[in-house]
């Protein structure tokens, strides 16, 4: 039986008067955003909201609720108990503990909250609860509002099989595939075989890019089967799978529909959302690139008559697949608020929360199809916390030790859910906010995307600023030439990092050299004074070495005030700065071009780790005589990796499939871990046999524990 608790008067004073900082950022952050809540107090809507999700999402519709004047009341689990969402809420229940199915999708307990505090409507945000028809009968028998479609809708939208066949009544283009449910693994690869490789398999009730596979040949089939059904299960409580063709190189583009409840529903325009890795989204961007007003109004049109097909009535987004001749295919239809419906608000001026909300009331839109425009342009980042250096991302747990948002930029919007001190953990997505900037142009957006990346402060956890960032100034990208396989085909062997050229080089060699310097001329003061008052006049010259990436640059370096000259490999690169050594951010000019550099850590010996253009790059600072005498130490001889292996991430196991004695293939599978409700399939790099296993199904293990060792 769940715990359940209603944060008391008392409390809530505490936790606001404690947390008034972060309130005052909230209000900051609002000011800024691009969309705007009119609010009509002759429109009378709810009294009393309960956000049936976490984070980011839950934070953002409280923020349109006390714009409208409407209490809050936010679910959480244990583990969640001092989460942002719960102290931006008028009341707080406990649902239970960690575990989603026993928290966040324990619909008994969510309903026992909706009934102690009096809720008249829940908001589902997306994920969790937000497509379950089930959930929205249950709010439906007890007269308490669901803030999204009826459940016929969700119920047609919602089953992949039915949503397609319905597309197809309806006139809109679908891809061709097979309209039932695959039965089993065998029946999977004979219709791949007569629908003709490659083929999608995904989830009938999925979404998020999870239950997802990609299959080339019959064992690829077979595999991804079993993979996607276990991952739906998990996931949505559905294994159900379909298949269709798959459409390689396309674009994912999709349509943000609006309907009320007497008939009118809009198209607020497109969203490119064909950065992805692992079939989810990772930059996306409105308008697109590659649409003409013809195609967007196709687009647009076909995702309006779905909408009415199903007698829609709210916020939702119809996606498409768009190949290169600009042919476009229905995707599926996600019946709630979009992850990245921020950069609709942005270019429409809209408040996608706030329509929702009217429509649930049983409102008619505001607005006429010719009233909706695009204005400027807007891009969004989605920030994780992952390691982009596996597999383009994967998870990463810890807590937010140092936290601090770019959101004293200009047209800056930051949706978040946490703050320093938060921990980011593995029952939940591993998301740490979405960073949005919008600008006059597309050139003017992704300038502001490149300044904010760089201005974001995230400690304590690995995060995926370094991909986001070479994402939005790759000239791939910049030229809008995209699509889904992007990632893949411009980093074949994987995410590397930001790659130095010669100049690159030579600037961070050189600010690495006065950034050392400073910090030595720093520790020979005291309140402005030399510490020492014998000690000579400070020097204005260095002779240094510094250590970047195997290779050894002997500089020079003078001083003249706040400015350092540095020869590097014979080239002169000026840096100046005001070289505040207790910022998280070290904002510097370097041959009169403005950077902003992060300094992660720094110690006496030398070594310091600079973030640049994104990415962290280890350097050594050392004095000549220092660097002489360093060569004579032995180095340290890396751990041979291919006779073991190890957990790439924190999560759970799954299964494993070998024992001791067995006898393993090269590419063979070992194990599968689950992090963050995707699975993962851990694979033998050699043939060779299992010398030992170390871990068993249910267990938990963190990044880099010792799972199976092999001969």
């Amino acid at each position: 039986m769940a715990a359940y608790m209603i944060t008391s008067t008392l409390q809530r004073v505490l936790l606001v008067a404690k947390h008034a900082s972060f309130q005052s950022r909230c209000c900051v952050a609002s000011s800024r955003v691009q969309y705007s809540t009119v609010y009509d107090s002759n429109e009378k809507t709810f009294d009393k909201i309960l956000i049936a999700n976490r984070g980011e999402i839950a934070c953002r519709v409280m923020k349109t609720c006390k714009k409208m004047g409407i209490k809050t009341v936010a679910v959480h689990s244990d583990v969640d108990a001092s989460a942002v969402h719960v102290k931006m809420a008028d009341e707080a229940v406990c649902v239970g503990p960690a575990p989603t199915n026993k928290s966040y999708l324990n619909m008994d307990a969510i309903m026992d909250a909706i009934r102690k505090t009096g809720s008249q409507a829940v908001h589902p945000g997306y994920g969790f609860l937000s497509e379950n028809k089930e959930f929205a009968k249950r709010l439906a028998a007890e007269d308490v509002v669901f803030i999204g479609p009826d459940t016929h809708a969700i119920h047609a939208m919602g089953d992949k099989i039915e949503s397609k066949l319905l597309a197809k009544a309806a006139n809109v283009n679908v891809i061709p595939g097979f309209d039932g449910v695959v039965e089993n693994v065998e029946d999977a690869v004979k219709i791949a075989g007569e629908i003709g490789y490659p083929v999608m398999i995904k989830a009938s009730a999925g979404g998020g890019g999870k239950g997802m596979r990609i299959a080339w040949n019959d064992d690829e089939t077979r595999e991804g089967f079993r993979l996607s059904s276990q991952e739906a299960a998990s996931s949505f409580g559905d294994d159900r799978l379909l298949i269709e063709k798959f459409v390689n190189n396309p674009r994912h583009i999709e349509i943000q529909v609006l309907a009320d409840k007497h008939g009118n529903a809009l198209w607020l325009n497109e969203r490119e959302c064909s950065i992805q890795r692992r079939n989810q989204k990772v930059v996306e961007e409105a308008p697109s690139t590659f649409l003409d007003p013809e195609t967007r109004r196709a687009m647009g049109e076909q995702a309006v008559q779905l909408a009415k097909a199903v007698q829609y009535s709210s916020a939702g987004t119809v996606e498409f697949l768009v190949d290169s001749n600009k042919n476009f295919y229905f995707l599926e239809m996600n019946t709630r608020l979009q992850v990245e419906h921020p950069i609709t608000e942005c270019i429409t001026g809209l408040d996608l929360v706030q329509q929702m909300i009217r429509v649930a009331k049983g409102f008619p839109l505001l607005h006429k199809q010719e009233d909706i425009p695009i204005n400027g342009w807007a891009i969004e980042s989605r920030v994780y916390a992952e390691d982009p250096y596996k597999s383009f991302g994967l998870p990463s747990i810890g807590r937010l030790s140092q936290y601090q948002e770019p959101i004293n930029l200009p047209k800056v919007r930051v949706d978040s859910g946490i703050q320093e001190g938060s921990d980011i953990s593995i029952y939940y997505d591993p998301m740490i906010s979405k960073l949005v900037t919008y600008g006059a142009t597309r050139a003017e957006a992704l300038q502001r995307m490149e300044d904010a990346l760089d201005n974001y402060v995230i400690r304590g956890v690995t995060h995926n600023i370094p991909l986001l960032r070479e994402i939005i100034t790759h000239p791939r990208f910049i030229s809008g030439d995209i699509t889904t396989n992007f990632l893949p085909e411009e980093y074949p062997e994987g995410f590397k990092g930001h790659q130095l050229t010669s100049e690159g080089r030579r600037e961070l060699v050189a600010t690495a050299a006065a950034l050392y310097v400073s910090a030595q001329l720093r520790s020979q003061r005291f309140l402005g004074n030399l510490r020492v008052s014998t000690t000579p006049q400070e020097r204005r010259q260095w002779e240094l070495c510094v250590e970047l990436e195997k290779g050894s640059h002997a500089v020079a370096v003078s001083r003249s005030g706040s400015t350092f000259t540095v020869e590097v490999d014979g080239v002169k690169v000026e840096v100046s700065g005001e070289w505040n050594l207790a910022s998280a951010l070290l904002p510097v000019t370097i041959n009169r071009t403005p950077r902003v550099l992060q300094c992660l850590s720094r110690d006496a010996g030398g070594d310091i780790t600079l973030q640049y253009l994104g990415t962290q790059f280890k350097v050594r600072v050392l004095s000549q005589l220092v660097s002489t005498l360093s060569a004579h130490m032995p180095e340290k001889v890396p751990e041979d990796t291919s006779s073991i292996l190890r957990s790439p991430m924190p999560g759970s196991v799954v299964a494993v499939s070998v024992k001791p004695g067995d006898v393993v293939a090269e590419g063979q599978e070992i194990c599968v871990i689950e992090a963050m409700k995707m699975q993962n399939s851990l694979i033998a790099v050699k043939a060779a046999k299992v010398k030992s296993v170390h871990c068993k199904a249910g267990e938990t293990v963190g990044e880099g524990d010792l799972l199976v060792q092999l001969e």
